[in-house]
């Protein structure tokens, strides 16, 4: 047997889709929010020696709805451009000598004026401090010995975001053991717990469950409780939690009252109690902003037209152009070559920033305009009018490709007479009633909600009794779609809604 190795040639014709860094900027450019799309800007002005930021034109020649972004050319003759060119010949020189040195861009500011971005920054408030710098802080404090002090740290190590324990004490010794200088064991973890939790605000903190660490606010409660009948009251929410705590998650209260012996008034009242409390004491200490949304765009009603109008939300982008001295200095011949293909490239990426900044304003309005076109109900109505609009079928009538219209609605909001919206919620399937009226599963939901905001809460409505009720309204569903959106609305069972009187 023998082993041959041949070489030959083939010819073969094959399609392979290549994607141009121009046409990756601007997907990239059309998928970012009006925040995210504001901090590239910013990179690129920072990066990019070509791009700068345009001057305004004078009011009377440039209308209120002219881009934001532009790439007009600056006049010539002007005496800010001669003390640019002063500029540049100060900052370029050395780049005409031969040497590559990076030209910094002419900021614009007056003589001793403060850099607007510095004093944003001064301005900004600072990032609080975290909940385990702020436990240690407070631990450091207590009056205890050396021992008793490590062990207390080692055991906040394993504390959560919420201020819980998320590990057992055995976890915490068998992980503890090869640490010198502390004599580990089982009862030194226990007593440092125990005056972690007495020591530590707030109460409930560090606590091994939900459970305990409600147990732990309602001794707290108790002891600052003013009257018999508020301590009444909390005594009978710490017996309700030590004895009933499963069934008081299930609404289960007339079990309750028939295993304690207390009233459903008693019961309620406790409950109304531990309402107060929190299964989360460490977010207490830890301060949670939420995220600003920012419309990208804008729906307004013009009654003189009896339409609705879109407009970008795009004040807060600063209007670009092309240096044009480094557009100039990229084509002379008499600047050395290296400078020229630095300058060059700077030129190219300007322009490419620009042009997909503007088609991402062209495509944003093209898909909001037919928004509103399809959506003139929802406008004038409200959420349980919103219609079916499929992305696939708006890219047929834009003529662009389905994915193009998923990276334009992507994390994007649109601000309308009816509230604030993600632009995609305007974008789902749905279902044709029996009247021949269309309905998005949006507002099928919007209608599910509804519904369950009418009921008698001493006697909520299950899962197929709401589908029934939507079949009253010409929505008909199947109970498992019913819960499924009853879900995905944070709407919890008919058990749980029930008021027990």
């Amino acid at each position: 047997m023998s082993l041959r190795f041949d070489a030959s040639q083939q010819a073969r014709t094959a399609q392979n889709l290549k994607l141009a860094p121009r046409m990756i900027q601007a997907m990239e450019i059309l998928q970012l929010p009006l925040p995210a799309l504001e901090e590239r800007i910013e990179r690129e002005l920072e990066s990019n020696v070509a791009l700068e930021l345009a001057e305004p034109a004078p009011a009377e020649s440039r209308g209120d709805d002219e881009a934001a972004v532009t790439r007009s050319e600056p006049t010539d003759g002007t005496a800010e451009q001669f003390e640019r060119l002063r500029s540049m010949e100060r900052t370029y020189g050395d780049q005409w000598n031969g040497e590559r040195i990076r030209p910094s861009r002419p900021s614009g500011r007056l003589a001793g004026e403060r850099d607007p971005k510095m004093s944003a920054m001064a301005n900004a408030p600072s990032r609080g401090e975290s909940l385990e710098a702020q436990l240690a802080r407070q631990w450091s404090l207590v009056d205890a010995s050396p021992e008793l002090l490590a062990a207390g740290s080692r055991i906040l190590e394993f504390v959560d975001e919420d201020g819980l324990l998320h590990s057992s004490l055995e976890q915490i010794l068998d992980q503890s053991r090869s640490r010198p200088g502390v004599p580990w064991s089982m009862a030194l973890l226990e007593e440092a717990l125990d005056r972690l939790q007495r020591e530590l605000e707030p109460a409930g903190i560090v606590a091994r469950t939900v459970q305990e660490s409600l147990r732990l606010q309602i001794a707290a409660r108790m002891r600052d409780a003013e009257g018999e009948a508020e301590a009444a009251a909390w005594t009978d929410a710490a017996a309700v939690i030590e004895g009933h705590y499963d069934d008081l998650l299930h609404n289960r209260l007339p079990r309750i009252a028939q295993q304690s012996g207390m009233s459903l008034e008693r019961i309620n009242e406790a409950r109304e109690r531990l309402r107060t409390l929190t299964i989360a004491p460490g977010r207490e200490l830890v301060e949670v902003r939420d995220r600003p949304v920012y419309p990208d765009v804008l729906i307004e009603y013009d009654p003189s037209q009896d339409r609705y109008l879109a407009a970008l939300q795009e004040g807060v982008l600063p209007a670009l152009r092309i240096n044009p001295q480094y557009r100039k200095m990229s084509k002379d011949r008499q600047v050395d070559a290296e400078t020229r293909r630095f300058v060059a490239d700077g030129v190219r990426q300007a322009g490419w920033l620009i042009d997909s900044i503007n088609q991402r304003r062209n495509t944003l309005l093209r898909v909001v305009e037919c928004v509103i076109k399809r959506q003139r109900e929802f406008l004038d109505h409200g959420p349980n009018f919103l219609k079916p609009m499929p992305m696939i079928d708006v890219a047929a009538e834009l003529g662009v490709h389905v994915a193009t219209i998923s990276r334009a609605v992507s994390e994007k909001w649109v601000q309308t007479p009816r509230g604030v919206f993600p632009l995609r919620k305007m974008f789902s399937g749905g279902q044709e009633s029996e009247e021949g009226e269309d309905r998005s599963w949006e507002a099928i939901k919007a209608v599910l909600r509804e519904v369950v905001e009418g009921e008698d809460r001493t006697r909520p409505l299950s899962d197929r009794a709401i589908a029934e009720a939507l079949e009253t309204r010409g929505i008909r569903i199947a109970r498992r779609t019913v819960v499924k959106y009853r879900e995905q609305l944070g709407i919890p069972s008919a058990r749980q809604r029930r008021e027990h009187r």
